[in-house]
């Protein structure tokens, strides 16, 4: 069954002829991918109306000079001559069902305001922004809205712009609704075809459905690429039924997000264990340029360094591109066992950040793609070349968060290793200070 789906005929695991069986009984519908629409063109699947963003090639379907989308070609070439499939027949009717969720663990007061207001949003077209700070336990704040979504037979997603995410987020949501059919979707995900009435996906996979889901949660909200690019709103929204209720989630709203009209705004400005945020602590490390190309580490973070390791203590070093990672990793393993670097791209990523979650890596360097998403008990962070213009205040506000999340170690550190203060420096610490007071600390 097609539920919800809106795919290319090679994305379809059925022969020709049982589609085109279907299609005659009315429980399929294709749809033209790429419409012309006032002089310029409109793909049925991302949105994209720029011209730019369309060319031509030599068909072999249609044997002729025909026109496909380049924004969205990484999920496979929609062309003119290729149809989009939908599902016209019946649908799931999930049911609904007595309590699902398996959790005994208790809300802070934050997060039970919080979380009442998603529960009585549910069945609504409502959205809530829920501005929560890092490690206020945002997963835990939607169990009750998504126990209510599944009783009533909806059918529930959670959307988040990056597969690490996804992976953190699968088995916690798995472990608490057992008896509910979760998908993870991903590039590569093994569950794609597969029907579910809870899936977790990223952005990008949701290109693949329409007016499907009743519970939408968008988490980071705010991250790359969901906050740059509008096809990933467009794919947000169309995968959205009409009358959805749609929960936002982030610790970093942009300014747009705060003042958009449409919105319910819930604040958690502390953490879920009850302590402050841990604060910046700006260090001064030199031209950490100029003496990088000469194949050398400013001595204040080999020091800082040296010492997580005698504290065996877990550490993130987060830089600011995937140029200086490549030329800072070999430098530091030299120095210090047990140390790794990961990017977007590293074939490895995956079991890289396993193998630090599992104390098999102590000391990980990394680009921002880890500001989010992923938790570690005791660890401490740092950023290296803090005043870097990839830091802004929204990334290192996000990064500090990676510290002090555990109630065990609620105390983490972080420092902001630079050449001369940034505002977007400021402004973190700044940010993150405010919160702390509203937090009443």
């Amino acid at each position: 069954m097609l539920n919800g789906r809106i795919l290319l005929l090679q994305e379809i695991p059925f022969p020709l002829e049982d589609i085109d069986e279907h299609y005659k009984s009315g429980y399929v519908t294709y749809h033209k991918a790429i419409i012309e629409k006032n002089n310029s063109y409109f793909c049925r699947r991302c949105g994209n109306e720029k011209r730019q963003l369309f060319a031509k090639h030599a068909c072999a379907r249609c044997e002729d000079e025909c026109l496909y989308c380049r924004h969205c070609i990484t999920m496979g070439k929609v062309s003119q001559c290729t149809p989009l499939l939908t599902w016209s027949g019946p649908t799931i009717d999930y049911g609904k069902r007595v309590r699902t969720l398996k959790w005994q663990g208790t809300l802070s007061a934050g997060q039970e305001h919080a979380s009442s207001k998603i529960v009585a949003a549910v069945g609504t077209p409502r959205k809530i922004l829920i501005w929560a700070v890092c490690g206020a336990g945002k997963t835990e704040i939607l169990f009750e809205g998504i126990n209510k979504a599944i009783e009533h037979g909806q059918t529930v997603l959670i959307a988040t712009p990056r597969s690490d995410v996804v992976h953190e987020l699968t088995p916690r949501i798995k472990a608490v609704f057992p008896n509910v059919s979760v998908l993870s979707l991903y590039g590569g995900s093994e569950d794609r075809g597969k029907e579910g009435q809870l899936v977790i996906a990223t952005t990008h996979q949701l290109l693949r459905y329409e007016n499907h889901f009743d519970f939408v949660v968008i988490d980071e909200v705010d991250a790359f690429p969901f906050s740059y690019d509008p096809m990933l709103k467009y794919a947000a929204n169309k995968a959205a039924k009409k009358e959805a209720t749609t929960i936002f989630l982030t610790a970093t709203p942009d300014k747009k997000l705060q003042k958009s009209p449409d919105l319910e705004i819930v604040k958690i400005p502390s953490r879920f264990h009850g302590y402050p945020l841990p604060v910046p602590k700006p260090t001064w490390a030199g031209n950490w340029r100029k003496l990088l190309k000469k194949k050398q580490v400013p001595g204040t973070i080999i020091n800082w360094l040296t010492e997580r390791v005698a504290k065996q203590q877990q550490t993130f070093l987060f830089v600011p591109s995937v140029i200086v990672l490549d030329q800072l990793v070999p430098i530091l393993q030299r120095k210090f066992e047990r140390l790794d670097g990961v990017h977007a791209e590293d074939p490895n990523r995956r079991e890289k950040v396993q193998k630090f979650r599992n104390n098999e890596i102590q000391l990980l360097v990394t680009t921002t793609i880890l500001e989010r998403g992923v938790t570690v008990p005791n660890v401490a962070v740092a950023v290296y070349g803090a005043d870097d213009d990839v830091f802004t205040e929204s990334a290192l506000v996000q990064i500090s968060g990676r510290a002090g999340r555990s109630a065990q170690f609620p105390c983490g550190e972080i420092i902001f290793f630079h050449y001369g203060h940034t505002e977007a420096m400021l402004d973190a610490i700044d940010h993150i200070n405010l919160m702390n007071k509203l937090g009443g600390f």
